[in-house]
């Protein structure tokens, strides 16, 4: 009786936390004297001795963020360790095995170490090229531009190599969301967003500036396919939002977008053999699919970059960073509770989201490693039914990239909590249907497989990559469900 109390009150907790997010409009920032800044100037310091307030707010997000202030988000805290999330959920180690993020996954840290952070971070992880620079570098833009094609598939480190010595770990910069001319928002990337917009139907010219207060974002806050070529080289850098529609942009018809073509299969999957795609931290695509926010009209950077006064003069904060870690400032603009009711609020949902999400991601490598015990079947000589093995994968397929699309997502549910749940239990009727499926596969093909299948973590938590990282048990996230 107790866990079904503590459910019943994280789902009250969702409900009342969506209940007062209705009828607000944060407000903005009085207009400010701009002035032009040279054309082509990348170099924020630049602009920085023309807009020194938000120059030294955005150099910030070069410092350690503040620690107590998330309960699953500690990545960059002051004291705290970088965390993997192969450590703290190691049925990911299991379910990436077999390319980059299987070796090394850590949390990032502020937007100033963008570049740096993939210099430190497994090698397997930039394989893909230039690609990975799309939305790392201001530099992206013109590097596409010059080098065509070539951009995406030429080696990571050669076309850092191209920029000037001095910025080549530069990280976003504030040329990548403003004109140079007059500080109005701007879409940098429109060999990337640009076109996707143009999927879903958004007239890029007809935007409105609080639209561009999110799209900004959306520029790098999104998924993205690295499309390949037949020699597994990058070709394009691409979002999956065909047959989406802004304000929806479905799962499902992400999913459908990944499974369309071959070439948005990205990597084998060691544990099944599978060729797969993958989805990278969606917040765009969760928020924006009729989210309390969204519905009511408030951007990204109304809570991630709320009004601040500097010196006397009101200017929105470019340092960056989950409202929990600001103590919840941009939230007093339209609610009235203490920010300790929000925050408990806000680890509501965070713990219902966890606690199903634990048990997808579980489920969903118990499938495949019964894939592994009927590829080995298989191998033996036996027969299987290859009509429901094909039924299988189709289904776990269907829990896999659900699952992560939540675990890559970076508010642990909060964006979109009604959304996040539809999804996570989806991926684990998914996850439950390919179970039976295999299970009923290998019984036919004389196979005796116990109810409980050892995962062998071990074997995908430890040595991982080309500096052989052990796990850190210590960083595990165990579900916050009361037994």
């Amino acid at each position: 009786m107790q866990m079904k109390h503590t459910r019943g009150y994280a789902v009250l907790a969702i409900l009342v936390a969506t209940a007062v997010w209705s009828g607000c409009s944060p407000k903005k920032v009085e207009p400010m004297k701009t002035v032009a800044i040279e054309d082509g100037t990348i170099d924020p310091a630049e602009w920085g001795k023309v807009y020194p307030l938000q120059y030294k707010l955005w150099r910030q997000t070069g410092e350690p963020t503040p620690a107590g202030k998330s309960k699953y988000k500690k990545g960059y805290d002051v004291g705290e360790d970088r965390r993997d999330k192969l450590d703290e959920y190691p049925f990911l180690a299991l379910l990436y095995n077999g390319w980059g993020f299987g070796s090394e996954y850590r949390e990032p840290r502020g937007h100033f170490f963008m570049v740096q952070d993939q210099l430190e971070v497994d090698p397997g992880r930039v394989k893909a090229g230039g690609s990975c620079l799309t939305c790392k570098t201001p530099y992206a833009p013109i590097l596409e531009k010059q080098m065509g094609k070539a951009y995406f598939s030429t080696p990571y480190k050669e076309v850092l190599a191209k920029l000037p010595k001095d910025q080549q770990t530069l990280g976003v910069a504030c040329i990548d969301c403003h004109d140079n001319r007059g500080m109005a928002l701007k879409i940098s990337r429109g060999f990337t967003l640009g076109k996707a917009l143009k999927k879903i139907g958004a007239d890029e010219e007809k935007l409105t500036a609080q639209e561009k207060r999110t799209l900004v974002c959306a520029q790098c806050h999104v998924s993205y396919m690295i499309t390949k070529d037949k020699e597994m080289h990058s070709t394009d850098v691409v979002f999956p939002w065909q047959g989406s529609k802004v304000g929806n942009i479905s799962i499902e018809n992400i999913i459908a977008e990944i499974k369309s073509s071959p070439a948005n299969l990205e990597w084998t999957q060691s544990v099944t053999g599978f060729k797969l795609g993958f989805i990278r931290h969606p917040e765009y695509e969760l928020f924006s699919n009729n989210s309390p926010h969204w519905a009511n009209g408030v951007s990204c950077a109304d809570c991630h970059m709320p009004t601040v006064t500097r010196d006397g003069q009101k200017v929105s904060d470019h340092r960056i960073m989950s409202p929990l870690k600001n103590d919840l400032i941009a939230c007093a603009a339209c609610h009235t509770e203490t920010s300790q009711v929000l925050r408990d609020k806000i680890f509501a949902i965070q713990d219902q989201t966890m606690i199903v999400y634990l048990k997808a991601g579980y489920a969903t490598a118990t499938d495949a490693k019964l894939f592994e015990i009927a590829n080995k079947v298989e191998a033996s000589g036996k027969k299987i039914d290859k009509a429901l093995y094909a039924q299988a994968r189709e289904q776990y397929e269907q829990a896999f990239y659900r699952l992560i699309f939540i675990g890559a997502e970076n508010s642990n549910g909060f964006h979109n909590p009604t959304e996040t749940m539809r999804v996570l239990n989806d991926a684990a009727k998914y996850a439950a249907s390919a179970d039976s499926q295999l299970r009923k596969l290998l019984a036919q093909a004389g196979e005796k497989v116990p109810e409980k299948i050892d995962l062998e973590l071990s074997k995908y938590t430890n040595n991982r990559g080309v500096n052989k990282i052990m796990f850190r048990p210590e960083h595990e996230i165990k579900s916050p469900e009361v037994k």
